[in-house]
């Protein structure tokens, strides 16, 4: 008898450079409902704009009410342009933002790449811990786990940092080994 259910997969081909990223914000005080409250519309509304690159996102699909954690998925056609859409408004302001205060959250984000490879970033996020932090040794970002391209030995050059926020600039500041480029 054949099956009623109707069974798909998705044919990539068309995508070999594929990325994935997951991303989160806890709230780690009261404050931090303000701040991730604050973000939620603008990430909403950049996400909105297709950046070049951004194949598709989808917001709020993470979600724990104690501690307030909020997550999305977004899909970009290679690393190039997520890098690219990272050194450019409004992401630039935000992390520039969030790496001076956390505003009483922490963020993290874990890429998968279809060519092979993952990573993953955790800044201000204390336990529980979340994905790869589970079973994975973090670190500190700085030297070669600093930039995403770093930690994945993706080719190329890096482009340049914003203003104030090479490695040099943070570490300099007496900031925290857990912050970095994204």
């Amino acid at each position: 008898m054949p099956t009623p259910v109707d069974r798909r997969a998705v044919d990539l081909a068309a995508f070999p450079n594929l990325v994935v990223i997951y991303l989160g914000m806890r709230v780690r005080t009261f404050a931090g409902i303000k701040t991730l409250l604050g973000l939620g519309p603008q990430i909403d509304k950049a996400g909105a704009a297709r950046p070049e690159g951004l194949l598709h996102f989808e917001n709020n699909i993470i979600f724990r009410l104690f501690p307030l954690h909020i997550g999305m998925r977004w899909y970009w056609k290679d690393f190039e342009s997520m890098e690219r859409w990272t050194r450019s408004e409004p992401h630039r302001i935000w992390w520039q933002n969030f790496i001076r205060d956390s505003g009483g959250t922490g963020f993290w984000h874990e890429a998968y790449f279809m060519r092979g490879g993952m990573e993953g970033v955790y800044v201000d996020v204390n336990r529980p811990p979340v994905g790869f932090q589970a079973f994975a040794r973090d670190v500190p970002m700085r030297g070669p786990m600093f930039s995403a391209r770093q930690r994945l030995q993706v080719s190329g050059d890096t482009p340049a940092q914003p203003p104030g926020m090479t490695e040099s600039d943070l570490y300099q500041s007496g900031r925290s080994g857990r912050e970095g480029a994204a």
